[in-house]
């Protein structure tokens, strides 16, 4: 298969080299996919400006909602197609980039409905079978810090029809560059700061506790993600004006999205998905919600990596046994959370719906996902149950 890692351009105002990478791939039309919340802000007027000034000529598809849906993808793939654009351009969070990403597939795959490439790896492997065009290349801008995505392999899509939420993995929809600039994040609200940097922090530990076998590489950067969000998430979240701290959460973020696309993500994800998919919860916040459930519900079977990311994370004290320091780091994110006004429970869950919440939830994750322990449908309840409020 094929396995590029994205270049990575980054430091304050790096936005303004975009342009240049463009160019440099020989593209003068591009589809430039975001949301309306960042239109209403301005964000994207540097980015226009410099494509103008390098004659690049751009398509805007702005009306990506919080959790991508398929309607988003097919009139996006329009957008694309009527302004016969060469490559996309994906601006903003996670949704955006889930949106660009499954349009690219589109693109590749105009036969193929988006619901046909649920699933891993139905993108590239019929399109090498039938000697089509691999997806469009891909410039992921990340405006928060937490997917990850432009450095993954998957898109989240939700399908408001039946109320659900599941991935397209494929490596051809991976972008191939990557746009680090902490200035565009430096306006994000203390809440999305946090529920954001939660979500890449629940990355690296899924996959720093997952089974798959990773190299050392990949566990060394769910090692760093950790790190680097312990100490600077509630600089981010306290004064969103630190450069440096959105610097190095951008950062991390990235990390925990290169070490999940190798190490797999677990059962924190595909319960967040459904719930998104059933309540369109944000995925952000999700994701710190959930984590200290799961984790208390694996147990034993994760103490020995829960307890190394607690050293990691500075949270350990001299003399604690593995299942202290386990404790310890579940007890710290669940500090985090409250520190920074991310609540424990969710509202919206509704009894009735809690067993097709966790069938779906385990259709996705097994066998797919590496977890330490799998869960059965009353196991999956049961932790559902406890995120009722």
């Amino acid at each position: 298969m094929p396995w590029i890692e994205p270049t990575v351009i980054e430091g304050p105002g790096c936005i303004g080299k975009l342009p240049a990478a463009i160019k440099e791939k020989g593209f003068t039309r591009v589809l430039v996919v975001t949301d309306a919340v960042l239109m209403g802000l301005n964000m994207l007027d540097a980015l226009f400006d410099a494509l103008k000034a390098a004659g690049i000529q751009y398509a805007l598809y702005d009306q990506v909602q919080p959790n991508p849906t398929i309607e988003n993808i097919e009139a996006a793939l329009k957008v694309y197609k009527d302004n016969n654009c060469q490559a996309i351009i994906a601006f903003g969070g996670g949704s955006p980039m889930d949106c660009a990403k499954a349009t690219g597939a589109r693109v590749a795959r105009p036969n193929r409905s988006v619901a046909k490439m649920r699933g891993l790896f139905k993108v590239i492997m019929p399109a090498f079978k039938m000697g089509s065009l691999i997806p469009p290349v891909l410039f992921a801008v990340p405006t928060t810090a937490g997917t990850g995505s432009e450095t993954t392999i998957a898109a989240v899509v939700s399908d408001p029809a039946t109320h659900e939420k599941y991935p397209i993995t494929d490596p051809s929809i991976r972008p191939r560059y990557a746009v680090l600039d902490p200035m565009l994040t430096v306006g994000l609200p203390p809440h999305i700061t946090a529920t954001t940097g939660m979500d890449a922090l629940t990355h690296a530990v899924e996959s720093y506790i997952g089974k798959f076998y990773n190299s050392r590489d990949t566990r060394q950067k769910a090692v760093l993600a950790v790190e680097i969000i312990f100490k600077n998430i509630e600089n981010a979240y306290q004064n969103g004006q630190d450069v440096e701290a959105r610097g190095q959460m951008l950062r991390a973020a990235y990390y925990g999205g290169y070490t999940f696309t190798r190490g797999g993500v677990g059962n924190i994800h595909c319960i967040g998905h459904n719930l998104g998919g059933m309540y369109g919860v944000p995925h952000g916040l999700a994701m710190p919600v959930i984590m200290p459930h799961v984790l208390e519900w694996y147990g034993a079977v994760a103490h020995k990596p829960l307890s190394e990311l607690a050293d990691v994370a500075g949270v350990s004290k001299p003399g604690m046994d593995r299942p202290q320091k386990a404790n310890a780091f579940i007890q710290a994110i669940k500090d985090l959370n409250t520190r920074m006004n991310i609540p424990d429970r969710l509202d919206c869950i509704r009894d009735e719906d809690i067993p097709i919440i966790a069938e779906r939830a385990l259709m996705e994750c097994n066998p797919t996902y590496p977890v330490p322990k799998i869960m059965s449908k009353a196991d999956c309840m049961a932790v559902i149950r406890q995120l009722k409020a």
